[in-house]
């Protein structure tokens, strides 16, 4: 009898753990299929708007301290009472949201990223849980977002809303950056943040510590979240961004809504650490190989050096550095999420405009090198970057050329794949090629169809292996500007 309770006890033991190890694989499952849409998409917009947008970086004549126009409110230390006094003008009434998802359509763009809520706590729709939204606090008296993610189903776009879960300038309680908040937050990816953020710590209000934070985030950021969640059909993505001060009750609170989401995908920005979300946010740069470990991640950056509309900012990228960092993210698994700060009246710049319409044309011809890709199996290439999928059996290799070798010919190491086709994508043109122990030369026309990029599509046969160890290490890192 012994020895059957004995058994009996290690078949419950054993019933137990392999329970476990299947809840985990189904955890690990149900994560890696609500993120296919978003690793196939590789590109897509942000866009930095609400009240800051008519100050333009500027406050009484004078330009706005070091950052994004966007932290003017901080940076100047305007008045809650006369921020809030400034939107009474606000009034985008040439905003025109059906033209703004086309853009991002026509740029090769598969979904928006739109702020819901910036640091200056101003809601960009209708809440019920602070007056202080576009609706009541405003010329425009529309909700911004319902037109949104109208035009967003019209074109098939992926709709996500960054919200600012903690730093709130103008509802009571929001947190603003005080010093153990700025070591809780510690965001590594963002050097502007971490600079000048020490020179704005602390309220500079009364009515600003009127509540505590925990009030605050009761009273305003769970019933906004649980909005956005509610009131505008399926929401793709919930982009937090700076938790400051933000406890594990907090976040917890907000995991608990989301339960009733599960295809609802969020960043690394709610609470750290602890809730890492579904994918890291880099900013502003592009990380290494040996820093990304197989995680998902997408990297934010500006057009210019503002995320908000700042009307004397001219740093503009150029449409090549756009694209070509576009390509180097994808050639590493990551997603481009690339900045637009509209203007006052609702209107896109015009170099912002000029700059997706060039990236649109290159991706009708090439977004088949981005689209649905994993990132390059080869360890640097000096002459460009690479990208591939699978293609019933095979693999299509895509190598992305933004420098054309002296010698008119690139050369791939480590390939032992037999070459079944070898081509231009753009124009189509066959190329000669040859493989020898395991290197393979591409030649190359005298002139390449596209300045930017010019992709040459291989496919070989079966699987390629990916490489490991210190060739990944060799990736370059940062933006290509």
């Amino acid at each position: 009898m012994k020895l059957k309770r004995i058994a009996i006890i290690l078949m419950t033991v054993l019933s137990v753990f392999q329970l476990s190890a299947q809840n985990k694989l189904n955890v690990s499952a149900s994560k890696i299929d609500k993120m296919q849409w978003c690793s196939d998409a590789r590109f897509g917009m942000f866009i930095h708007y609400g009240v800051y947008a008519q100050w333009g970086g500027m406050y009484h004549g004078h330009k706005m301290n070091k950052g994004g126009a966007e932290w003017i409110m901080n940076r100047s230390k305007i008045p809650v009472q006369e921020y809030k006094d400034s939107a009474l003008h606000f009034n985008p009434t040439k905003y025109d949201a059906e033209a703004w998802v086309k853009m991002a359509k026509d740029a090769g763009m598969k979904y928006i990223v739109m702020t819901s809520k910036h640091h200056d706590g101003f809601a960009m729709f209708e809440s019920k849980a602070s007056d202080w939204n576009i609706v009541k606090a405003t010329a425009y008296k529309k909700d911004f977002l319902t037109p949104l993610a109208i035009a967003c189903r019209k074109y098939n776009m992926k709709l996500g809303f960054y919200y600012s879960q903690a730093q709130d300038w103008t509802n009571p309680g929001g947190a603003v950056g005080r010093k153990v908040a700025v070591e809780g937050w510690n965001n590594p990816d963002s050097a502007q943040i971490d600079k000048y953020t020490a020179e704005h710590r602390g309220h500079w209000e009364p009515i600003q510590t009127s509540r505590t934070q925990a009030q605050y985030f009761d009273d305003v950021a769970i019933p906004q979240i649980k909005e956005l969640l509610a009131n505008y059909g399926d929401i793709a993505i919930l982009w937090w961004d700076t938790p400051v001060d933000m406890t594990d009750d907090m976040a917890n609170k907000v995991q608990e809504i989301l339960k009733k989401y599960p295809n609802v995908i969020t960043n690394d920005r709610l609470k750290r650490p602890n809730f890492p979300g579904d994918f890291k946010t880099p900013e502003q740069r592009i990380p290494n190989w040996d820093e990304l470990d197989n995680n998902n991640w997408e990297a934010c950056m500006t057009m210019n050096g503002s995320w908000g509309y700042k009307s004397y900012d001219d740093k503009w990228k150029s449409t090549e550095t756009l694209v070509r960092n576009l390509i180097d993210i994808a050639s590493k698994n990551g997603n481009f999420l690339l900045n637009i700060g509209p203007k006052a009246d609702g209107t896109f710049p015009q170099e912002s405009i000029d700059r997706l319409k060039q990236i649109g044309e290159w991706m009708r011809l090439n977004g088949e090198s981005i689209y649905g890709t994993n990132g390059s199996p080869f360890s640097e290439l000096s002459w460009g970057r690479c990208t591939q999928k699978p293609m019933k059996g095979n693999t299509i290799i895509y190598f992305s050329i933004f420098n054309r070798p002296t010698d008119g010919k690139i050369t791939i190491s480590n390939l032992n794949n037999k070459v079944l086709s070898c081509e231009l994508l753009e124009t189509k043109s066959k190329l000669d090629n040859h493989l020898n122990n395991g290197t393979l030369e591409i030649i190359l026309p005298e002139k390449l169809p596209n300045q930017i990029a010019s992709v040459v599509k291989v496919v070989v046969s079966g699987e390629i292996k990916k490489l490991e160890g210190e060739n990944n290490k060799k990736m370059k890192s940062g933006a290509l500007d």
